[in-house]
């Protein structure tokens, strides 16, 4: 019993199946104040979904249903607790895919309910949209860039539940615009990490690829116009060898990184201006594409340029993971923003639900 004394409290079971991450985790808040994280358990499935070049949402679902009990035993193991020392259960309740986050929600619900526990439905961004302040402490407000599969946004963090959506893209999300690139030059899933190896043996400079929305005053994201350009250029150079690929890759990812560059640049002088007695500004990242190098290394350049610190999270916990979860539960735990067991799974939730909607936003829906 000893032992139990010494567990950080409050204690928080995260649940994350919004796509192809089977995954859980315990967070709990430390003797120092700050976030801890006692276990962390994803499991890919990228095998499964290989064959088809993408994210199949039915076997994704039925993925989840056959692993997610073990995770979150492996995930509660891992941390040393039982049920009954959660303060409560957190899990991902949108946005993503229906089938997925349904598997996940009601599991998440099932263990509240038979344990007594208060449920927590977390908003899928809102997890990577705190991760910083998992990882480094972060005080609100900062500036943030989601890049994912289904995601490209800029937000302004001003405080738990309260974001503003500076800009977001027009059409493809830039993690879509990785994989889709991948799947034109018969790279093999996952995309991204497949384009940027290739983009390593690649001369960037060799097609002249546009830099959508460079110099635009609006903050927004388009990735559709240098897509069809990779294509056309494919098609120019057709057949394609091995070195051919490497090129399009190459100039594929540096465009991608100089419209980045362009448009999170535009943003921090925003910032800057807004908030000009900040001690210490940040701008954060976080989804997938955050784990690419370029992506990263264009953005310490925009930081560097604004004299903004980049807080860029463990590449574990840039992808979507449960601790991230866990923690946006633990604070809405701590400011009782609780939800009840009939909470619905949202596959469209945006963050800033003020903002106007725009075509596209990526797969997992408008309004995200």
């Amino acid at each position: 019993m000893a032992a139990r004394l010494t567990l950080p409290s409050p204690l928080i079971l995260g649940i994350e199946t919004s796509c192809d991450e089977t995954a859980a985790a315990v967070v709990g808040r430390g003797s120092d104040g700050g976030p801890v994280i006692l276990s962390n358990v994803v499991l890919s499935q990228v095998e499964e979904h290989a064959a088809f070049g993408g994210v199949v949402p039915e076997i994704a679902a039925r993925a989840h249903v056959e692993a997610l009990d073990g995770i979150i035993r492996a995930a509660l193991a891992d941390a040393g607790v039982c049920v009954s020392d959660l303060s409560a259960v957190a899990a991902t309740s949108g946005p993503g895919l229906v089938g997925a986050l349904i598997v996940g929600a009601m599991t998440g619900k099932a263990i509240a309910s038979a344990a007594g526990l208060p449920f927590v439905a977390v908003n899928h961004l809102e997890g990577h949209a705190l991760t910083p302040r998992l990882t480094d402490a972060v005080a609100y407000p900062y500036l943030m860039l989601l890049a994912s599969g289904g995601h490209t946004q800029i937000l302004l963090v001003r405080g738990l539940g309260d974001y503003e959506r500076w800009g977001t893209t027009i059409d493809d999300a830039l993690g879509e615009a990785f994989d889709k690139t991948a799947k034109l030059l018969s790279l093999p899933h996952p995309g991204g990490p497949n384009v940027e190896k290739r983009a390593s043996q690649g001369d960037p400079a060799r097609f002249p690829l546009p830099r959508p929305m460079r110099g635009e005053k609006r903050l927004d994201f388009s990735f559709s116009g240098l897509k069809t350009a990779v294509r056309l250029a494919a098609e120019g150079a057709a057949p394609l060898g091995e070195n051919d690929i490497a090129d399009l890759c190459a100039g594929f990812q540096a465009a991608a990184a100089d419209s980045v560059f362009d448009r999170v640049s535009r943003a921090l002088s925003r910032f800057r201006e807004e908030f000009p007695g900040l001690a210490d500004p940040v701008l954060a990242v976080a989804g997938g594409v955050a784990a690419n190098g370029a992506i990263r290394a264009a953005l310490s350049r925009a930081g560097a340029k604004a004299g903004v610190r980049l807080v860029a999270p463990p590449l574990v916990l840039c992808t979507d993971n449960g601790a991230m979860i866990a923690h946006a539960g633990l604070e809405r735990f701590e400011a009782g923003l609780l939800d009840p067991y009939e909470a619905p799974v949202r596959p469209r939730w945006p963050l800033d639900e003020e903002a106007a909607p725009l075509v596209g936003f990526g797969r997992r829906g408008a309004k995200a």
